[in-house]
């Protein structure tokens, strides 16, 4: 069997955590109103057609869906991360950018017509009003939000401010609670979990670069130098980017004054440059950048400045290859583009950013290829371009072309057995399985401490069969003689944030991580 089939789950899982990842492009902060430009030849033969179809096309036409494939099209021609944001997707994706939204603050999925809360977001409107996760919310105002006749979820909607009273059911009740909820702003956290490893060596995992993240970030860092961090772990694994003024931010923090970060050319070859400045709290202490295939963007900015300028390890696996900056151009109606304006090199000068001369498709399915040319297993199998070869000023080797290739290589998890269960652990597979446990034999752990939980419990042999069953609709291969602790702590995992936050589950999954593992190696 072909490795590609193989693997066909991970890419599935990786192919839809990019769709979703790269749209939330980098940008240069910059916004300004605009419409695609085309010769005036070609705009009339557009509008012509467009009207054609308007008044005498034999059936009703959509005519601005029409407008929209049309863009769409353009935009595909260009390069894979030139993008068309329809006015009904804009709320969501500047929500993402700026790094809140208004909402009540949970994660939830339906479970059998009912809307069963995953777990509530720290700092939102939820937390305040004693929702937990494993809650089940049956109506809002009154009106059911299950069964047939269930009304939308856009109900828990509204404008900041406004009220909703939620019939909420808590698992081992048999009355329905009535639990008002203000609605307001909700946090969308770019620091996912920031802690100490050991008593000297901190840890931030960033999930993303948006507007917020660098007022994020030093907080972050200010709690972990009270806390005693001489050193510092930046998790960048699996993060698709964002705003780019946020990663100029995070590579300054480690980078002395006036060093170069990155500079960007545009079509007529003008170059930026953006240089760091004297206010980092970590430019002469230890650092350590995660990197995985799914590292791209902005996160490749932070992970090529460092280590051009020789400053830090970077660590993990080779990036996902994206050099390319975009600008929100917006088009009038609700709608905008993202399009690449320029590129950006690193200080040495190279471009990271993969090829994409054959098309899109092609582009993504490179992809695959890293895996089936054994890379991410073996560091001798990275393909590199001698003519892109740069030198750092202390003499180091690195590539353009393609991602950051780490300082020190760590190998996936080996075999398609544990590679899947990773996969698993890293994406909240197991979300909807814990939960319903949690409603179930599991209502006892509600009672239980953070502290306790971490320190005490065990999941029981009875629920890790009955994951695996679960599992094996993805995966006949997992069993649990030979995955027992990878199963175990999965599911410990899943608890943790659905009991507690993030951060719990994270603080799990690093207690068994590689690339942790050799972080504090290096740190001995």
């Amino acid at each position: 069997m072909k490795k590609s089939q193989i693997y066909f789950p991970l890419f599935l899982g990786i192919a839809v955590a990019l769709g979703i990842g790269l749209g939330y492009m980098m940008h240069s902060g910059e916004s300004s109103d605009g419409l695609l430009m085309a010769s005036n030849a070609n705009k009339r033969k557009l509008n012509k057609l467009i009207d054609i179809i308007d008044q005498r096309y034999v059936d009703d036409v959509n005519t601005d869906s029409i407008v929209d494939i049309t863009v769409n099209g353009i935009l595909s021609n260009l390069d894979p991360h030139s993008v068309y944001i329809s006015n009904d997707e804009m709320e969501d994706v500047a929500d993402q950018m700026r790094g809140d939204f208004v909402g009540i603050g949970i994660r939830f999925f339906v479970n059998q017509d009912t809307i069963s809360v995953l777990n509530v977001l720290e700092g939102g409107p939820s937390k305040k009003a004693g929702i937990k996760g494993g809650d089940k919310i049956l109506y809002a105002d009154g009106k059911p939000l299950f069964g047939l006749n269930a009304v939308s979820t856009d109900i828990l909607k509204g404008e900041d401010g406004s009220k909703v009273t939620l019939g909420v059911l808590r698992p081992g009740d048999s009355d329905v609670q009535q639990v008002s909820v203000v609605r307001g702003s909700v946090p969308i956290n770019s620091i996912e979990a920031a802690y100490m490893l050991n008593d000297d060596l901190g840890y931030v995992k960033v999930n993303r670069f948006a507007e917020s993240t660098e007022e994020e970030f030093n907080d972050a860092i200010d709690d972990l130098i009270e806390q005693g961090a001489q050193r510092l772990t930046v998790d960048l694994r699996d993060n698709p980017g964002g705003v780019l003024s946020a990663a100029i931010a995070m590579a300054d923090e480690f980078l002395p004054r006036k060093k170069l970060i990155l500079f960007q050319k545009d079509r007529n070859n003008v170059r930026k440059d953006s240089y760091a400045t004297s206010d980092g709290d970590f430019e002469d202490k230890p650092v350590y950048i995660l990197i995985n295939e799914n590292s791209a963007s902005a996160s490749e900015v932070v992970a090529g400045a460092l280590q051009d300028n020789d400053v830090g390890t970077i660590v993990g696996r080779r990036s996902f290859g994206k050099g390319l900056v975009q600008q929100e151009i917006k088009l009038g109606d609700g709608s905008a583009v993202r399009l690449t304006v320029s590129r950006y090199y690193t200080p040495t000068g190279r471009s990271i950013q993969r090829p994409y001369d054959n098309g899109n498709e092609d582009y993504f399915k490179e992809y695959i290829d890293r895996y089936n040319n054994g890379e991410l297993e073996d560091a001798a199998n990275i393909e590199v371009n001698d003519s892109l070869k740069r030198t750092t000023p202390a003499g180091k080797i690195v590539y353009g072309g393609g991602g950051i290739i780490p300082d020190v290589f760590v190998p996936s998890a080996d075999g398609y057995v544990l590679q899947t269960l990773e996969y698993f652990a890293r994406t909240g597979f197991a979300d909807q399985f814990t939960n319903r446990y949690l409603q179930g034999d599991g209502i006892n752990l509600r009672n239980m401490s953070e502290k306790e939980f971490m320190e005490t419990y065990s999941v029981p042999e009875l629920v890790m069969e009955d994951f695996i069953q679960y599992a094996q609709l993805y995966n006949t291969s997992i069993s649990l003689p030979g995955y027992r602790d990878e199963i175990s702590t999965i599911i410990k995992s899943s608890l943790a944030e659905q009991l507690f936050d993030t951060e719990a589950k994270i603080k799990i999954l690093n207690q068994q991580d590689r690339m942790i593992q050799k972080v504090l190696e290096l740190n001995k």
